[in-house]
């Protein structure tokens, strides 16, 4: 689907980006690759999982939901995170 979207140049939005929309999902900031790359790196986890999305290409559009401002700002910071090679084998591992 990414390699289709890149070809063609069309945006991609994942739904859920979190995984928060389906109670029956693991969620992915509770994932332990997750979490041990935000505690290296200072950030949360959904920092972390939202940041990793976002490497999938400069036509990755994140729409991730929240009820409040700080949850917006941190939300925003995910921008911010920045992995090294270790990092990204961790969470691709």
């Amino acid at each position: 689907m990414l390699d289709l979207c890149r070809e063609h140049g069309i945006a991609w939005a994942p739904y859920f980006p979190l995984g928060s929309g389906f109670p029956e999902l693991p969620k992915v900031a509770d994932q332990p690759a997750v979490r041990e790359v935000a505690t290296r790196l200072g950030a949360t986890p959904s920092q972390v999982g939202l940041a990793w999305v976002l490497t999938r290409g400069p036509q990755t559009l994140l729409i991730p939901g929240t009820r409040s401002i700080d949850h917006l700002e941190k939300n925003l910071a995910a921008a911010d995170v920045m992995f090294d090679k270790e990092a990204l084998a961790v969470l691709e591992g």
